[in-house]
């Protein structure tokens, strides 16, 4: 077998190594080749407290997210894949009591916020994969050492980064 032919040989078992049943990316996502677009609605903030930037913010990362991570065009409406939803709680909660000096009350020295989104996934090529469900994730942090009016946007930018992966994963990657 001289080189050519194996270089030729190589080159076939390449190509063929990669395409199985759907198109498969670093990021672990596993899309049909027939999908080409996504719609992504606006994600609407119905929770009773939070920033009120957190419906924009929301629906800007997971279009980004989407957008960097697969090849699929994203349309307004009616593409091949269609997420829309809504932020439906936030919620601060305290998650350990310290105990006050002499006098002085009780307070919490640790506390959470907690937001919970609710994602509606429709795949027109295959509506096995669609799904209809609640995505939660937090954070914790120090009362003692964190001013909350100026370090809130950051935490909610950490948990939807992580609600947005979820998303994701259930969605496109098939976790």
């Amino acid at each position: 077998m001289n080189w050519k032919t194996f270089s030729l040989i190589i080159l076939l078992i390449s190509s063929g190594l990669g395409t199985g049943c759907g198109v498969y990316s670093f990021t672990g996502a596993s899309i049909s080749p027939d999908v080409k677009t996504i719609s992504i609605q606006t994600f609407y903030n119905n929770a009773p407290l939070g920033p009120s930037n957190m419906s924009v913010l929301f629906t800007e990362n997971i279009k980004d997210y989407f957008q960097q991570n697969t090849s699929l065009e994203l349309v307004d409406n009616n593409g091949d894949l269609q997420i829309d939803g809504y932020i439906s709680n936030y919620t601060i909660t305290p998650v350990a009591a310290t105990a006050g000096n002499q006098g002085q009350a009780d307070f919490s020295a640790l506390s959470r916020i907690t937001i919970t989104v609710s994602a509606t996934y429709t795949n027109v090529q295959d509506p096995s994969f669609d799904f209809d469900k609640s995505f939660s994730f937090f954070k914790d942090f120090d009362n003692n050492s964190t001013n909350l009016a100026s370090d809130e946007e950051a935490f909610v930018e950490e948990i939807f980064d992580q609600i947005v992966l979820d998303i994701f994963n259930a969605s496109v990657a098939n976790w």
